[in-house]
């Protein structure tokens, strides 16, 4: 049956500002594609990211331009070879996935032959700014079982003794979103091990990595932009201990999972994350993460407002999708 292909932005405020190490943001700006037969619908959900070269612009021009090959009965498996990875691959492979569970009567969970889905326990984000705002936010969050802070830039050993005293019984990563340099890189990792974080996620930039393959690791180093898919994954032996995989990066949820496959059988240890994005990005997300070591899938809750019906937030847990909003 010939499917109708419709692409939307939306743009979801933040409650306040989200920063990282390279930058701020107020808003989390979407692209929605929507594929439709007449009966069923599905919809996909993705974030353009400037770091790699997206814009609203293109990842909308990018599904426009699948839009021939979409009506003429294209499936997820044809997508690799008609467009590369990325946010746009990735909205119309859920899509795909989203109208494939309506039109078979199934869950999207029985049609990828997992196991019935649970409640996981998500990391809360605390943005990257000066040191007493950061340390304030901690202390708002100090009763959350994992907590998530950016980092960057200098002074990260003030900056990481602070955060640990804010929220001593958390869980605490460091995103420093290739924010370090060789020349801190280990008075950072040292200051940080100290602290008791349990994970470091992208210190150094992608494609100037090599020294982490050089260093000791007090604390396991997590590849974020430096991990896109499966093809990446030989290349991290040795430089990393652990993988994040977002489907916005590896083209969807189809590319997600065998990714994770891929990625235990060399080693890895896992962490599911996300853009900024309302909760019909996270949905496809929470089957990866079912398997995951850690889970950072709180987008919906940095937006000041969330998609109705949403995936719902008890604290730091996070129940699985309904089949109204995804699946």
């Amino acid at each position: 049956m010939a499917l109708e292909v419709s692409i939307a932005v939306e743009r979801w405020p933040i409650a306040g500002t989200f920063t990282i190490s390279r930058g701020s943001k107020t808003e989390a700006a979407v692209v929605v594609c929507t594929l439709a037969d007449g009966t069923f619908t599905g919809r996909g959900e993705c974030v353009p990211y400037a770091r790699y070269g997206e814009s609203l612009e293109s990842v909308c021009a990018e599904i426009e331009a699948l839009r021939s090959a979409l009506v003429n009965g294209a499936t997820r498996d044809d997508l690799p070879a008609l467009i590369g990875a990325g946010a746009a691959r990735n909205a119309v492979d859920c899509a795909l996935w989203d109208i494939e569970a309506k039109r078979s009567g199934k869950s999207v969970v029985e049609l990828a032959g997992l196991s019935p889905l649970r409640d996981l326990t998500t990391a809360v984000t605390v943005s990257f700014g000066d040191v007493e705002t950061m340390a304030a936010s901690l202390r708002s969050f100090a009763g959350r079982p994992l907590i998530k802070v950016k980092v960057g830039g200098e002074n990260n050993a003030e900056r990481i003794a602070a955060i640990a005293a804010a929220a001593p019984s958390s869980r605490i990563i460091l995103d420093a979103n290739e924010g370090w340099t060789e020349a801190n890189i280990i008075e950072n990792m040292l200051a940080a091990a100290k602290a008791g974080v349990v994970l470091i996620e992208q210190p150094l930039p992608a494609g100037k990595d090599a020294k982490l393959a050089e260093i000791p690791h007090p604390v396991p180093i997590c590849a974020d932009e430096s991990a896109h898919g499966t093809d990446d994954l030989p290349s991290l032996i040795g430089r990393y201990d652990s993988i994040n995989i977002k489907l916005d990066k590896t083209g969807g949820l189809t590319e997600a999972l065998r990714m994770q496959q891929r990625a235990r059988a060399l080693g890895f240890g896992v962490m599911v994350g996300c853009m900024v994005g309302t909760s019909l990005a996270m949905a496809p997300a929470m089957l990866v993460a079912q398997d995951a070591d850690f889970v950072d899938l709180d987008g919906p809750l940095i937006l000041k407002q969330d998609r109705e019906p949403g995936l719902v937030f008890n604290g730091s847990q996070v129940s699985p999708p309904s089949r109204d909003l995804w699946g």
